[in-house]
């Protein structure tokens, strides 16, 4: 069955293109672009029409508007219009292009041929089923983040990414070399779509096991403490998640967290420590910060 989908387009002072950024991501749009006209930035996003009515896009709209005077700069203005979802499917193969992303990665659009001899390691995701596609830079963060910690030794890791989305992380991770990881997510369409592209990138479904649900399900799913987590979700879900973390962490675990807007790593960092964990970097890109952290 085809679904029809709220194009929402924002057009505002590039400034203010992060903390849009956000609030969409927020909002539960799954994918987003921007692009530059004259001295402005045009940003588009989507997102299913069952998700959200008339009043929600309102609200986002006012939302969006305090963001900018809280800022003090120039108003957004914002449309919508409802498009159907192959209108969708083309859109994004418009925009969305092969990103590099740290020193091995080549995040690359399912429709384009794959180079023949590529020097990087291909992640292959399909924007029909985006929740991620590594434009952002909590993403990026993640990614060069479990470039340093695995593909160095023989040493098989067993990892969770709580918040899988896309499965972006996940995939990842694998490509590097873990042994197995486990990607939850509580939306229905975030667990499809990690299924969908983990089969796009020919990931054996015992490598990663894609289940609906967060923590308590992760405790339910392992036999023995993890080796590392991935988060990158929203700065509050993941203070509500560290005192959780280690009835299933090992004295060597560590995790990547992001989805932390720099003005909340106080508040993550004071958890941190509170639980017994810590903060080994700090890495920052633009209004975005991502902890790598391990077991004190």
């Amino acid at each position: 069955m085809a679904h029809s989908w709220w194009e929402i387009r924002v057009l505002c002072d590039p400034a203010l293109e992060d903390i849009i950024f956000w609030r969409l991501e927020m909002f539960g749009c799954q994918g987003s672009v921007s692009q530059m006209k004259s001295n402005s930035c045009l940003m588009s996003a989507y997102l299913p029409e069952e998700k959200a009515g008339l009043l929600d896009l309102a609200a986002l709209s006012l939302w969006l508007r305090q963001d900018a005077l809280c800022a003090g700069l120039p108003l957004p203005a914002m449309q919508w219009d409802l498009i159907e979802e192959e209108d969708w499917g083309t859109t994004w193969k418009q925009h969305w292009q092969p990103q590099e992303i740290g020193d091995r990665f080549l995040v690359y659009p399912a429709w384009l041929p794959i180079p023949s001899n590529p020097d990087r390691l291909i992640l292959r995701l399909d924007p029909g089923v985006a929740f991620g596609t590594g434009a952002h830079a909590t993403t990026q963060l993640c990614l060069e983040s479990l470039e340093m910690r695995l593909g160095f030794d023989d040493k098989k890791y067993v990892l969770a990414d709580i918040g899988c989305g896309s499965g972006i992380l996940s995939i990842g991770a694998v490509l590097l070399g873990a042994t197995k990881v486990y990607a939850l997510d509580t939306d229905p369409l975030a667990v499809r779509s990690t299924i969908s592209n983990r089969q796009l990138n020919r990931v054996n479904p015992q490598q990663l096991v894609s289940e609906l649900g967060s923590i308590d399900r992760l405790k339910e799913l392992v036999d023995e403490p993890l080796d590392g987590f991935m988060c990158n979700i929203l700065a509050e879900v993941i203070i509500d998640l560290i005192p959780q973390f280690t009835e299933i962490s090992k004295p060597t675990t560590w995790a990547v967290l992001s989805g932390i807007l720099v003005d909340q790593a106080k508040p993550i960092a004071d958890t941190l420590e509170q639980n017994g964990w810590i903060v080994a970097t700090l890495w920052k890109r633009q209004d975005w910060c991502c902890f790598n952290i391990r077991r004190s």
